[in-house]
């Protein structure tokens, strides 16, 4: 993925002057017209792109201070949402209230194939051994000095696994590295029920170090969430905030010194979640990687549930272009927002679904979307039994990606959802 630093004004041209305007402007460059005085077309932050039943009713996001990345601290009782029936969700739990169980700890899951990450070992000076002439130590840039052979890398292929969800990320066939990560866990809300999280993030390969940046997101974020859900902060105002601790987490890495050459973007990624949560689903997003709804009866309709910040659907969504030009233009994937500190502004967008069935959610960068890209289409290659198997629905999903080509790195996590038992409280 790219950036893409001018992009069309949601208006086209001013409305005053007619003189053309470019995505960020304020104000008419050549007549000074307040273009913020005229409502912009198109979808906003903060709303589902297709409703799976009922979305949740959510608020206005809280005042902030135009200068600063953070947002107003809310309780959950000020944050309400309704159920499928329309009714109010009840209050979390008093402050004191036990938090319930601790965080479920995660663990790399075993390659069904011989690894030969296993071959590297420390000899005599504590430098490896290359696992290709097994002679030749490994040099601090990850090459063997007697073969010239590049060792594999910890983050080419990563699996992890827990009881309620699974992610898998690969390097891809073109890449050279992975500039994906990924970050699931589990933990409790205060009434003792479980809540499942997923964050997916892609590093912006024209920026500085996209690695870092997006192992910087997923880390932020996956913390920010698992300190706030125990506490009882509502899910959707949660992701609100790990996506704004992601971007924080990322901006600091741009003060870093580079140790690449001078003059490149700052650090950047596209980040992408899922909390699961008292029978809601919440869904938030930075950029155009993906969350997908897929239902176990594949009867049902599946869906997407996220709107890309892309080039592409900003000329869709100014009735500039049908969907398919605007996805067969070779500018359909430049993204217009991203975590970063070259980032315009900051806007997370957060939704909040209440499922009449199970399903399993897919969260996932465009590395795997670019070969499913309709819901209809990923529905098709998400295995029947990923609910009850997500890695190994995830570990399919990742084949699927490669299989087409794997242009891109892919990554992908699953997390089943379950409809809460009859009379069961909500978040």
């Amino acid at each position: 993925m790219s950036l893409k630093p001018k992009l069309p004004h949601p208006l086209g041209t001013c409305p005053e002057c007619a003189e053309p305007v470019e995505s960020g402007d304020r104000y008419c460059g050549a007549c000074g017209f307040d273009l913020s005085a005229v409502p912009a077309a198109g979808p906003g932050a903060d709303r589902p792109t297709v409703p799976i039943a009922l979305p949740v009713d959510w608020p206005e996001a809280p005042p902030r201070d135009a200068q600063s990345l953070t947002t107003a601290t809310q309780h959950p009782g000020d944050l309400p949402g309704t159920d499928s029936g329309g009714r109010d969700l009840p209050g979390a739990a008093p402050a004191g209230a036990a938090t319930g169980p601790a965080p479920v700890p995660g663990g790399d899951f075993t390659l069904a194939a011989p690894d030969p990450r296993a071959a590297l070992r420390s000899e005599g000076d504590g430098r490896k051994l290359c696992v290709a002439c097994r002679t030749g130590r490994v040099d601090r840039d990850g090459y063997c000095e007697h073969c010239g052979h590049a060792q594999p890398r910890e983050r080419d292929h990563m699996e992890e696994e827990l009881p309620s969800v699974a992610a898998v990320s690969d390097r891809g066939l073109r890449h050279h590295r992975n500039e994906d990560a990924f970050a699931v866990s589990s933990t409790a809300l205060p009434d003792g029920s479980p809540a499942t999280l997923a964050i997916v993030c892609d590093g912006v390969s024209s920026a500085t170090r996209p690695d870092e940046a997006s192992s910087a997101a997923a880390s932020a974020a996956g913390a920010a969430l698992l300190a706030a859900l125990p506490r009882g902060t509502h899910p959707q105002q949660a992701m609100h905030e790990a996506i704004v601790a992601a971007a924080e987490a990322v901006n600091s890495l741009a003060a870093e010194p580079s140790r690449e050459r001078e003059h490149q973007n700052a650090p950047a990624c596209t980040i992408v979640g899922s909390i699961i949560a008292g029978g809601l689903l919440v869904v938030g997003w930075v950029g155009d990687s993906r969350a997908y709804w897929v239902p176990d009866d594949r009867g049902a309709p599946p869906a997407r549930l996220t709107e890309d910040d892309s080039w592409a659907a900003q000329m869709v969504a100014t009735g500039l272009m049908s969907e398919a030009e605007a996805y067969a233009d070779e500018r359909a994937h430049a993204i217009t927002g991203w975590l970063g500190a070259d980032a315009y502004e900051l806007e997370p967008h957060t939704a909040a679904f209440k499922p009449d069935r199970p399903g399993v959610v897919v969260v996932c960068t465009d590395g795997l979307w670019n070969y499913a890209e309709g819901a209809e289409d990923m529905a098709r290659v998400v295995p029947p039994d990923a609910a009850g198997r997500p890695l190994h629905g995830a570990q399919v999903l990742v084949g699927h990606a490669l299989d087409g080509g794997g242009h891109d790195n892919v990554t992908v996590a699953l997390l089943p959802f379950a409809l809460p038992p009859a009379g069961a409280g909500s978040a």
